[in-house]
Protein backbone atom coordinates (compact mmCIF):
# COMPACT_ATOMS: atom_id res chain seq x y z
CA UNK A 1 0.00 0.00 0.00
CA UNK A 2 0.71 3.56 -0.51
CA UNK A 3 0.60 6.12 2.59
CA UNK A 4 0.74 9.65 3.48
CA UNK A 5 2.12 11.03 6.44
CA UNK A 6 0.63 14.46 7.12
CA UNK A 7 3.11 16.89 9.14
CA UNK A 8 6.72 17.90 9.73
CA UNK A 9 7.61 16.91 13.46
CA UNK A 10 8.86 14.07 15.50
CA UNK A 11 5.94 12.55 15.61
CA UNK A 12 5.57 12.25 12.13
CA UNK A 13 9.19 11.19 12.17
CA UNK A 14 8.11 8.03 14.72
CA UNK A 15 4.58 7.55 12.91
CA UNK A 16 6.80 7.02 9.47
CA UNK A 17 9.77 5.08 11.09
CA UNK A 18 6.76 2.80 12.19
CA UNK A 19 4.84 2.47 9.23
CA UNK A 20 7.97 1.41 7.67
CA UNK A 21 8.44 -1.50 9.42
CA UNK A 22 4.84 -2.72 8.21
CA UNK A 23 4.35 -5.61 5.48
CA UNK A 24 1.28 -4.45 4.07
CA UNK A 25 3.76 -0.98 3.22
CA UNK A 26 5.13 -0.31 -0.42
CA UNK A 27 5.44 3.60 -0.38
CA UNK A 28 5.47 6.27 2.23
CA UNK A 29 4.98 9.97 1.52
CA UNK A 30 5.28 12.73 3.41
CA UNK A 31 3.67 16.43 3.21
CA UNK A 32 6.02 18.34 3.83
CA UNK A 33 8.00 15.98 5.84
CA UNK A 34 11.66 16.24 6.92
CA UNK A 35 15.65 15.13 6.54
CA UNK A 36 14.56 12.45 8.46
CA UNK A 37 11.38 11.01 7.32
CA UNK A 38 13.43 11.45 4.20
CA UNK A 39 15.48 8.39 4.58
CA UNK A 40 12.12 6.26 4.85
CA UNK A 41 10.20 7.55 1.62
CA UNK A 42 9.53 11.03 -0.16
CA UNK A 43 9.06 14.16 1.12
CA UNK A 44 6.41 16.87 -0.88
CA UNK A 45 6.65 20.32 -0.50
CA UNK A 46 2.96 20.53 0.45
CA UNK A 47 1.44 22.15 3.83
CA UNK A 48 0.58 20.00 6.21
CA UNK A 49 -3.36 22.29 5.91
CA UNK A 50 -3.26 22.44 2.67
CA UNK A 51 -6.37 20.57 1.78
CA UNK A 52 -6.59 20.92 -1.81
CA UNK A 53 -2.97 19.93 -2.54
CA UNK A 54 -3.35 17.26 0.36
CA UNK A 55 -6.60 15.46 -1.28
CA UNK A 56 -4.75 16.22 -5.20
CA UNK A 57 -1.73 14.38 -4.53
CA UNK A 58 -3.44 11.63 -2.76
CA UNK A 59 -5.56 11.45 -5.69
CA UNK A 60 -2.57 11.37 -8.22
CA UNK A 61 0.30 8.99 -6.08
CA UNK A 62 -3.33 6.28 -5.67
CA UNK A 63 -2.79 6.80 -1.52
CA UNK A 64 -4.43 3.87 0.12
CA UNK A 65 -4.20 6.25 3.69
CA UNK A 66 -3.38 9.31 4.47
CA UNK A 67 -1.83 8.96 8.61
CA UNK A 68 -2.78 12.80 9.94
CA UNK A 69 0.05 13.72 12.72
CA UNK A 70 -0.74 17.70 13.38
CA UNK A 71 -3.70 19.02 15.66
CA UNK A 72 -3.59 21.87 13.00
CA UNK A 73 -4.25 19.94 10.06
CA UNK A 74 -7.26 18.40 12.10
CA UNK A 75 -8.62 21.38 12.60
CA UNK A 76 -8.72 22.51 9.00
CA UNK A 77 -10.68 19.35 8.04
CA UNK A 78 -7.96 16.84 6.08
CA UNK A 79 -9.48 13.98 7.20
CA UNK A 80 -13.12 15.53 6.46
CA UNK A 81 -11.41 16.02 2.64
CA UNK A 82 -9.90 13.05 2.09
CA UNK A 83 -12.33 10.76 3.04
CA UNK A 84 -15.06 12.97 0.91
CA UNK A 85 -12.79 11.70 -2.16
CA UNK A 86 -13.21 8.20 -1.02
CA UNK A 87 -9.67 7.79 0.62
CA UNK A 88 -9.13 6.29 3.83
CA UNK A 89 -8.06 8.58 6.49
CA UNK A 90 -6.51 7.90 10.02
CA UNK A 91 -7.45 10.91 12.05
CA UNK A 92 -10.98 12.35 13.46
CA UNK A 93 -13.01 14.61 11.23
CA UNK A 94 -12.97 18.24 12.28
CA UNK A 95 -15.92 17.86 14.41
CA UNK A 96 -14.72 15.39 16.56
CA UNK A 97 -11.31 17.05 16.75
CA UNK A 98 -12.94 20.13 18.34
CA UNK A 99 -12.41 18.16 22.01
CA UNK A 100 -8.90 19.30 21.28
CA UNK A 101 -8.93 22.39 19.05
CA UNK A 102 -11.96 24.34 21.56
CA UNK A 103 -10.88 23.88 25.09
CA UNK A 104 -14.34 24.89 26.32
CA UNK A 105 -16.19 22.31 24.44
CA UNK A 106 -14.02 19.94 25.71
CA UNK A 107 -14.62 20.97 28.86
CA UNK A 108 -18.46 21.35 28.76
CA UNK A 109 -18.60 17.93 27.83
CA UNK A 110 -16.93 16.37 30.42
CA UNK A 111 -19.02 18.60 32.60
CA UNK A 112 -22.24 17.25 31.39
CA UNK A 113 -20.75 13.82 30.95
CA UNK A 114 -19.87 13.64 34.37
CA UNK A 115 -15.76 12.85 33.41
CA UNK A 116 -13.79 13.93 36.23
CA UNK A 117 -11.87 17.16 35.75
CA UNK A 118 -11.27 20.46 37.14
CA UNK A 119 -14.01 22.80 38.27
CA UNK A 120 -14.14 25.76 35.52
CA UNK A 121 -15.46 28.86 33.57
CA UNK A 122 -15.18 30.89 30.46
CA UNK A 123 -15.11 33.49 29.61
CA UNK A 124 -15.04 36.10 26.15
CA UNK A 125 -14.96 39.21 28.24
CA UNK A 126 -12.03 40.19 29.90
CA UNK A 127 -13.30 41.87 32.56
CA UNK A 128 -15.49 38.80 33.89
CA UNK A 129 -12.20 36.95 33.65
CA UNK A 130 -10.31 39.20 35.60
CA UNK A 131 -13.24 39.41 38.56
CA UNK A 132 -13.19 35.54 38.67
CA UNK A 133 -9.73 35.19 39.29
CA UNK A 134 -9.37 37.51 42.28
CA UNK A 135 -12.88 36.07 43.49
CA UNK A 136 -11.25 32.47 43.03
CA UNK A 137 -7.84 33.46 44.08
CA UNK A 138 -4.07 31.19 43.24
CA UNK A 139 -2.80 29.20 42.34
CA UNK A 140 -5.06 29.02 39.23
CA UNK A 141 -4.76 27.74 35.52
CA UNK A 142 -5.28 29.60 32.33
CA UNK A 143 -5.87 28.13 29.22
CA UNK A 144 -6.93 29.81 25.85
CA UNK A 145 -9.56 27.79 23.99
CA UNK A 146 -8.22 27.37 20.16
CA UNK A 147 -4.83 25.65 19.72
CA UNK A 148 -0.88 27.21 21.12
CA UNK A 149 1.42 24.73 20.12
CA UNK A 150 1.73 23.18 23.21
CA UNK A 151 1.65 26.53 25.27
CA UNK A 152 -1.79 27.67 25.87
CA UNK A 153 -2.04 26.29 29.29
CA UNK A 154 -0.57 28.91 32.06
CA UNK A 155 0.15 27.88 35.53
CA UNK A 156 -0.61 30.75 37.51
CA UNK A 157 1.05 30.35 41.25
CA UNK A 158 0.22 34.47 42.38
CA UNK A 159 -3.00 36.70 41.93
CA UNK A 160 -0.84 38.89 40.24
CA UNK A 161 0.42 36.15 37.62
CA UNK A 162 -3.04 35.04 36.68
CA UNK A 163 -3.72 38.82 35.81
CA UNK A 164 -1.00 39.61 33.77
CA UNK A 165 -1.17 36.30 31.83
CA UNK A 166 -4.69 37.01 31.81
CA UNK A 167 -3.96 40.84 29.96
CA UNK A 168 -1.59 38.87 27.77
CA UNK A 169 -3.42 36.69 26.23
CA UNK A 170 -7.24 38.40 25.73
CA UNK A 171 -5.66 42.21 25.69
CA UNK A 172 -2.75 41.70 24.02
CA UNK A 173 -3.12 38.93 22.20
CA UNK A 174 -0.36 37.00 22.53
CA UNK A 175 -1.65 33.74 20.91
CA UNK A 176 -3.78 35.58 18.48
CA UNK A 177 -7.31 34.19 17.82
CA UNK A 178 -6.67 31.12 19.67
CA UNK A 179 -7.11 33.40 23.16
CA UNK A 180 -9.95 35.20 22.09
CA UNK A 181 -11.79 32.31 24.56
CA UNK A 182 -10.62 31.56 27.81
CA UNK A 183 -10.77 28.49 29.67
CA UNK A 184 -10.27 29.49 33.94
CA UNK A 185 -9.87 26.26 36.13
CA UNK A 186 -9.07 25.34 39.48
CA UNK A 187 -5.24 24.19 39.89
CA UNK A 188 -4.84 20.52 40.24
CA UNK A 189 -2.63 18.87 42.39
CA UNK A 190 -0.95 15.79 41.76
CA UNK A 191 1.31 14.42 38.68
CA UNK A 192 0.50 14.01 34.86
CA UNK A 193 0.68 11.11 32.70
CA UNK A 194 -0.23 10.76 29.31
CA UNK A 195 -2.76 8.08 27.98
CA UNK A 196 -3.37 7.02 24.48
CA UNK A 197 -6.44 4.93 23.08
CA UNK A 198 -6.58 3.86 19.55
CA UNK A 199 -10.50 4.07 18.76
CA UNK A 200 -12.97 3.53 15.34
CA UNK A 201 -15.63 5.63 17.69
CA UNK A 202 -16.67 2.65 19.23
CA UNK A 203 -14.45 0.03 20.23
CA UNK A 204 -11.06 0.80 21.50
CA UNK A 205 -7.55 -0.30 23.04
CA UNK A 206 -5.23 1.82 25.61
CA UNK A 207 -1.38 1.93 24.24
CA UNK A 208 1.56 2.07 27.12
CA UNK A 209 1.23 4.90 29.48
CA UNK A 210 3.84 7.65 29.50
CA UNK A 211 5.07 11.03 31.19
CA UNK A 212 5.60 14.22 29.03
CA UNK A 213 7.84 16.74 30.34
CA UNK A 214 6.38 20.28 29.17
CA UNK A 215 8.00 22.74 31.35
CA UNK A 216 11.17 24.13 29.65
CA UNK A 217 13.55 23.17 32.66
CA UNK A 218 14.31 20.91 35.52
CA UNK A 219 12.16 20.33 37.88
CA UNK A 220 9.30 21.35 35.43
CA UNK A 221 9.91 24.53 36.30
CA UNK A 222 9.68 27.34 33.35
CA UNK A 223 7.02 28.34 30.84
CA UNK A 224 5.50 25.11 29.12
CA UNK A 225 6.38 24.31 25.96
CA UNK A 226 5.64 21.57 22.82
CA UNK A 227 7.40 18.75 24.93
CA UNK A 228 11.13 18.66 26.32
CA UNK A 229 10.87 14.72 26.52
CA UNK A 230 9.03 11.60 27.45
CA UNK A 231 9.45 8.14 28.80
CA UNK A 232 7.31 4.55 29.19
CA UNK A 233 5.52 3.10 30.43
CA UNK A 234 5.33 5.76 33.36
CA UNK A 235 5.46 3.14 36.66
CA UNK A 236 3.04 5.91 38.53
CA UNK A 237 -0.33 4.26 36.23
CA UNK A 238 -0.48 0.85 37.10
CA UNK A 239 -2.89 -1.69 35.95
CA UNK A 240 -5.56 -0.78 38.63
CA UNK A 241 -5.36 3.31 37.87
CA UNK A 242 -5.49 2.52 34.07
CA UNK A 243 -8.63 0.11 34.60
CA UNK A 244 -10.09 3.15 36.44
CA UNK A 245 -9.19 6.19 33.25
CA UNK A 246 -11.02 3.45 31.51
CA UNK A 247 -13.87 3.52 32.91
CA UNK A 248 -14.77 6.79 34.03
CA UNK A 249 -12.75 8.95 31.23
CA UNK A 250 -11.77 6.94 27.96
CA UNK A 251 -14.98 4.83 27.11
CA UNK A 252 -17.65 7.96 28.55
CA UNK A 253 -15.57 10.32 26.32
CA UNK A 254 -15.77 8.07 23.17
CA UNK A 255 -19.34 7.24 24.08
CA UNK A 256 -19.83 10.84 24.97
CA UNK A 257 -18.34 12.06 20.97
CA UNK A 258 -20.58 9.48 19.55
CA UNK A 259 -24.10 10.33 21.21
CA UNK A 260 -22.80 13.88 19.92
CA UNK A 261 -22.84 13.08 16.32
CA UNK A 262 -19.29 13.14 16.13
CA UNK A 263 -18.02 9.71 15.52
CA UNK A 264 -14.13 9.84 16.96
CA UNK A 265 -12.01 7.28 14.81
CA UNK A 266 -7.71 7.93 15.73
CA UNK A 267 -6.17 8.23 18.75
CA UNK A 268 -7.31 9.92 21.54
CA UNK A 269 -4.54 11.53 24.23
CA UNK A 270 -6.06 11.72 27.72
CA UNK A 271 -3.73 13.79 29.64
CA UNK A 272 -4.33 12.60 33.40
CA UNK A 273 -3.65 14.62 36.66
CA UNK A 274 -3.07 11.75 39.76
CA UNK A 275 -4.62 13.79 42.40
CA UNK A 276 -5.67 12.52 45.90
CA UNK A 277 -9.43 12.20 44.73
CA UNK A 278 -8.60 9.99 41.77
CA UNK A 279 -7.36 10.26 38.42
CA UNK A 280 -8.81 13.83 36.87
CA UNK A 281 -8.46 14.93 32.69
CA UNK A 282 -5.88 18.19 32.28
CA UNK A 283 -6.94 18.13 28.69
CA UNK A 284 -7.90 16.11 25.53
CA UNK A 285 -5.72 15.85 22.64
CA UNK A 286 -7.19 14.85 19.49
CA UNK A 287 -3.42 12.97 17.75
CA UNK A 288 -0.35 11.24 19.01
CA UNK A 289 1.79 13.38 21.38
CA UNK A 290 4.59 15.20 20.74
CA UNK A 291 7.28 13.84 22.08
CA UNK A 292 5.02 10.76 23.44
CA UNK A 293 4.83 9.22 20.05
CA UNK A 294 8.97 8.75 20.12
CA UNK A 295 8.90 6.51 23.01
CA UNK A 296 5.43 4.58 22.62
CA UNK A 297 5.96 3.27 19.10
CA UNK A 298 9.04 1.97 19.31
CA UNK A 299 8.21 -0.06 21.92
CA UNK A 300 4.70 -1.27 20.21
CA UNK A 301 5.18 -4.68 18.61
CA UNK A 302 1.80 -4.86 16.50
CA UNK A 303 1.80 -3.29 12.86
CA UNK A 304 0.83 0.15 12.72
CA UNK A 305 -0.34 -0.39 9.48
CA UNK A 306 -2.77 -2.67 10.40
CA UNK A 307 -4.14 -0.91 13.47
CA UNK A 308 -4.47 2.38 11.37
CA UNK A 309 -6.83 0.70 8.75
CA UNK A 310 -8.85 -1.14 11.19
CA UNK A 311 -9.40 2.53 13.08
CA UNK A 312 -10.39 4.04 9.46
CA UNK A 313 -12.83 1.36 8.47
CA UNK A 314 -14.84 0.84 11.71
CA UNK A 315 -13.43 -2.70 12.51
CA UNK A 316 -10.72 -2.33 15.26
CA UNK A 317 -10.19 -5.24 17.67
CA UNK A 318 -10.42 -4.30 21.39
CA UNK A 319 -7.56 -7.01 22.12
CA UNK A 320 -4.72 -6.07 24.58
CA UNK A 321 -1.94 -4.84 22.17
CA UNK A 322 1.26 -6.48 22.37
CA UNK A 323 4.53 -4.29 23.57
CA UNK A 324 8.53 -5.03 24.00
CA UNK A 325 9.35 -5.65 27.41
CA UNK A 326 11.46 -2.77 27.47
CA UNK A 327 11.19 1.02 28.99
CA UNK A 328 12.14 3.95 26.48
CA UNK A 329 12.97 7.69 27.10
CA UNK A 330 13.18 10.33 24.69
CA UNK A 331 15.43 13.69 25.15
CA UNK A 332 14.46 16.73 22.98
CA UNK A 333 16.99 18.40 21.74
CA UNK A 334 15.60 22.18 21.47
CA UNK A 335 17.37 25.71 20.21
CA UNK A 336 18.87 27.56 23.10
CA UNK A 337 15.85 30.40 24.12
CA UNK A 338 12.77 27.91 22.87
CA UNK A 339 10.30 28.35 23.34
CA UNK A 340 11.07 32.25 23.34
CA UNK A 341 13.39 33.57 20.64
CA UNK A 342 15.98 31.56 19.48
CA UNK A 343 18.61 31.39 16.30
CA UNK A 344 17.77 29.12 12.80
CA UNK A 345 20.72 27.56 10.88
CA UNK A 346 23.09 26.21 13.00
CA UNK A 347 25.09 23.07 11.64
CA UNK A 348 24.24 19.71 13.16
CA UNK A 349 26.82 16.67 13.68
CA UNK A 350 27.12 13.45 15.64
CA UNK A 351 24.03 11.96 13.71
CA UNK A 352 25.57 8.65 11.85
CA UNK A 353 27.16 7.47 14.89
CA UNK A 354 23.95 6.94 16.74
CA UNK A 355 22.98 5.05 13.41
CA UNK A 356 25.14 2.65 14.81
CA UNK A 357 23.61 2.54 18.10
CA UNK A 358 20.92 -0.63 18.85
CA UNK A 359 17.62 0.54 19.66
CA UNK A 360 18.68 4.00 19.96
CA UNK A 361 16.44 6.81 17.30
CA UNK A 362 17.34 9.99 16.35
CA UNK A 363 13.85 11.72 15.37
CA UNK A 364 13.82 14.39 13.20
CA UNK A 365 11.62 17.63 15.19
CA UNK A 366 12.22 20.83 13.15
CA UNK A 367 15.91 20.28 10.97
CA UNK A 368 16.24 21.04 7.49
CA UNK A 369 18.88 20.63 4.63
CA UNK A 370 21.12 23.65 3.31
CA UNK A 371 23.81 22.63 0.47
CA UNK A 372 23.48 19.06 1.85
CA UNK A 373 24.47 20.04 5.84
CA UNK A 374 21.90 19.04 8.30
CA UNK A 375 21.16 22.57 10.17
CA UNK A 376 18.11 23.56 12.82
CA UNK A 377 15.37 24.94 11.33
CA UNK A 378 12.97 25.92 14.79
CA UNK A 379 12.62 25.34 18.22
CA UNK A 380 12.82 21.56 19.49
CA UNK A 381 15.54 20.09 17.04
CA UNK A 382 15.59 16.39 17.30
CA UNK A 383 14.00 13.70 19.88
CA UNK A 384 16.90 11.42 21.11
CA UNK A 385 15.13 7.83 22.27
CA UNK A 386 16.86 4.90 23.72
CA UNK A 387 15.57 1.83 24.62
CA UNK A 388 16.61 -0.90 27.69
CA UNK A 389 15.78 -3.03 30.20
CA UNK A 390 14.25 -0.64 32.81
CA UNK A 391 14.31 3.14 32.96
CA UNK A 392 17.15 3.89 34.62
CA UNK A 393 19.17 2.12 31.73
CA UNK A 394 16.94 3.80 29.31
CA UNK A 395 17.85 7.41 30.56
CA UNK A 396 21.09 6.38 30.75
CA UNK A 397 21.56 5.47 27.18
CA UNK A 398 19.28 8.44 25.79
CA UNK A 399 21.69 10.92 27.78
CA UNK A 400 25.07 9.01 26.61
CA UNK A 401 23.73 9.46 22.99
CA UNK A 402 23.04 13.01 23.32
CA UNK A 403 26.55 13.65 24.04
CA UNK A 404 27.69 12.65 20.53
CA UNK A 405 25.28 15.10 18.58
CA UNK A 406 26.35 18.41 18.56
CA UNK A 407 25.01 22.35 17.20
CA UNK A 408 25.54 25.60 18.60
CA UNK A 409 23.27 27.15 21.04
CA UNK A 410 21.69 23.79 21.93
CA UNK A 411 19.68 23.22 25.09
CA UNK A 412 18.08 20.12 26.83
CA UNK A 413 16.96 19.20 30.24
CA UNK A 414 18.82 16.56 32.02
CA UNK A 415 15.99 15.24 34.21
CA UNK A 416 13.53 13.65 31.78
CA UNK A 417 12.42 10.76 33.36
CA UNK A 418 13.80 11.64 36.99
CA UNK A 419 10.19 11.31 38.38
CA UNK A 420 9.56 7.59 37.01
CA UNK A 421 12.65 6.83 39.37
Amino acid sequence: MNVLVVGKGGREHAIAWALEKSCLVKNIYAAPGNPGIESLGQCVPIDAEDINGLTKFAQDKNIDLVFVGPDGSLEAGVVDAIENIGIRAFGPTRAAAEIEWSKAFAKQMMLEDNIPTADFSVFTDVSKARNYIKERGAPIVIKVDGLAGGKGALVCNTLDEALHALEDIMTAKLYGKAGSKVVIEDFMRGEEASIFALTDGKNWVTLLPSQDHKAINEGDTGPNTGGMGAYAPAPIINEEMLAEIATRIIEPTITGMRKRGRIYRGVLYCGIMITADGPKVVEFNSRFGDPEAQVILPLLENDLMKLALSVSEGKLCSKALSWKNKTATCVVMASQGYPGSYQKGQNISGLDFLNTMDDVFAFHADTALKDGQLITNGGRILGITALAEDLQSSISRAYHAVEYVKFDNQYFRRDIGAKGL
